[in-house]
């Protein structure tokens, strides 16, 4: 969905993710319709104009309306658009905010009650207007109930990223982000980059101590072992991640674990616990509690869900995530 003044990156983050045909990855792909929520020509932000046959009326049978950057908080949507959008969701449509689309969002009513998250610049102006909901500025993306928001400008990218994943599995996934040449995958809980001074040439080693500690995780890398590695002591290097990573270097290595796992499940005939001594799990018992916490299903239900062959069982045409609607 697009409306006067959209946000031009945000705007073709959508577009490039599920608008290009990339059914030689998973087919079917997604069916992409850019919608205009105000009278086309649309202009972006940045002075150039656009066009598009299709209108709210449109997204009736929508199965994901992305509603990008909006041009201005203060702009609100059109009663046609606040209808149409909790249509959507009543329905069980995925609506989804980048950036400060959030604030169409908050004015529909579809954050009440819940966790959301928009560019930190604007956290404060949407807790304004969205008492009701949890505003994290903390966090890259947030789902909640069928209703996802994305921080600012590149997170909008994870976002996306996430849906892919979620409707085709971590390798398809991992293959478009290659495609845009962005990193396989990002949390939704990472934190965002706010202001901060220049980090320290010590912050800045963390990039090589991650890639050394994701080629070992395997071996059983814990906190103590990063430390030494750095010469640094577990306090330290916990604030080292705080700073650097956004998260504490626990919860670090449990999400690598987690996403080594995956791509073992989906990618390979490994027995499970043999993953699980391949991702570094103490036991496989250990890797089953976390697949079951994280993601609520076991490691045996999530290799049968995305074991297949990107081409051999991706979602069908019926799927109701599979129509991506961006008005």
């Amino acid at each position: 969905m697009v409306g006067q003044g959209a946000l031009t990156f945000d705007l073709a983050v959508p577009c490039e993710v599920f608008g290009l045909d990339r059914s030689d990855i998973a087919s079917p792909w997604y069916e992409f319709r850019l919608v205009a929520a105000d009278r086309p020509p649309i202009r972006t932000n940045t002075g150039f104009t656009i066009d598009t046959p299709y209108r709210l009326a449109d997204l009736a049978d929508a199965d994901t309306v992305i509603v990008p950057g909006w041009s201005d908080p203060e702009h609100r949507p059109s009663a046609d658009l606040v209808t149409q959008l909790r249509a959507a969701h009543a329905r069980g449509a995925r609506v989804v905010s980048l950036c400060t689309g959030a604030f169409v969002l908050a004015d529909a009513g579809l954050l009440r009650g819940r966790r959301a998250t928009t560019h930190w610049m604007y956290a404060d102006r949407l807790r304004s207007r969205a008492p009701e909901a949890t505003v994290d500025e903390r966090v890259l993306y947030l789902d909640d109930d069928g209703v996802y928001t994305s921080a600012g400008t590149a997170a909008g990218i994870d976002l996306c990223i996430h849906l892919v994943r979620l409707d085709y599995g971590q390798a398809v996934a991992n293959t478009v982000a290659r495609r845009i040449v962005m990193p396989p995958f990002r949390e939704g809980g990472q934190a965002q980059y706010v202001e901060h001074p220049v980090p320290d040439v010590a912050e800045r080693s963390l990039a090589a101590l991650l890639d050394w500690a994701r080629a070992r995780l395997g071996e059983g890398v814990d906190v103590r072992t990063l430390a030494r590695r750095v010469h640094l002591s577990p306090r330290s290097l916990r604030r080292r991640f705080a700073d650097g990573v956004g998260v504490a270097p626990e919860e670090w290595l449990r999400r690598e674990r987690m996403r080594l796992a995956q791509r073992l499940l989906e990618s390979t005939d490994e027995p499970v616990d043999r993953i699980a001594s391949l991702a570094g799990y103490p036991s496989p018992g250990a890797m089953r509690g976390q697949f079951a916490a994280r993601l609520m299903v076991s490691p045996g239900a999530y290799r049968r869900t995305f074991r297949e062959p990107p081409a051999g069982g991706p979602p069908d045409e019926a799927d109701p995530a599979n129509k991506i609607h961006t008005p």
